[in-house]
């Protein structure tokens, strides 16, 4: 064996080599479209993101991760590709998905109807209620993980539940609305649907009143803020910072992290 491999060794065995830190989580973040990433799950966490989205179909019983119907996989299922990967990583961290780290959220984003969907869901969901958040008579028992439903859902999915584990993605409607926090806990909308400015040059003062306006009432109602749809480079997310938008939706998971650090040094 290399004599400075042996020393390497020695050395880090006695505790005489400082090994850097693991960088901490980023609490602004959200990884569109995870599952498309090459190591979906593995690689939003190696950049620190707080929050994944992946789009689910029910195929022949089960959760299967794809964007589009016809890319489905067998192997690729909610549990195998997010859900269990999760759980291991809760337990090792001592009960957070970063060790004593934020609360982590898990989008999941229906593609059929909720009808079929949601009830195959809530069953597979109450398997991980060990580490979830969960919801009872309007309280909030928080865990390592929230998971939010996006997509093809309607509140009354969660009719009749004594225990819920899950909350609802929210439009900007439900701004105007009386539902709690507990339910609602984030606002999703299309960018391009609300806003005529595209991430070059200044912000219209028109758009950015319009964005003001949204994440002080998000937030007044104890809701975060997520725009889909959107540019993702630099100028756009410093823009959304500067407004307290809460969570920078992208697919440049490198990108948005070098981006956030640096805006922190």
């Amino acid at each position: 064996m290399d004599c400075r491999l042996i020393f390497l060794i020695v050395t880090l065995s006695a505790g005489l080599v400082q090994l850097p830190a693991a960088p901490g989580p980023l609490i602004h973040t959200h990884a569109h479209n995870d599952y498309e990433h090459t190591r979906p799950l593995l690689d939003a966490l190696d950049h620190g993101f707080c929050s994944v989205e992946a789009d689910i179909y029910l195929v022949d019983g089960q959760l299967l991760v794809a964007h589009e119907r016809k890319a489905v996989q067998p192997e690729r299922t909610l549990q195998a590709l997010y859900l269990d990967p999760l759980r291991e990583r809760v337990k090792k961290n001592g009960g957070r998905v970063y060790a004593g780290g934020p609360e982590f959220t898990l989008l999941i984003d229906i593609k059929s109807d909720w009808k079929q969907v949601y009830p195959v869901l809530r069953v597979v969901l109450t398997n991980y209620a060990d580490m979830l958040s969960t919801f009872h008579d309007g309280v909030k028992q928080t865990n390592a993980i929230t998971v939010v439903i996006s997509g093809n859902r309607a509140k009354e999915m969660f009719a009749g539940e004594a225990t819920r584990y899950a909350s609802y993605d929210g439009l900007l409607t439900d701004l105007e609305a009386t539902a709690p926090a507990t339910l609602i806990p984030w606002i999703s909308a299309d960018w391009k649907m609300n806003f005529n400015w595209r991430g070059a040059g200044a912000m219209p003062e028109a758009d950015q009143k319009k964005l003001g306006e949204i994440v002080a009432k998000a937030h007044a109602q104890g809701r975060r803020v997520r725009f889909w749809g959107a540019p993702d480079n630099e100028t756009f997310w410093r823009a959304m910072r500067a407004a307290d938008v809460d969570l920078i939706n992208t697919d440049d998971l490198a990108g948005v992290e070098r981006f956030l650090r640096n805006e922190a040094n």
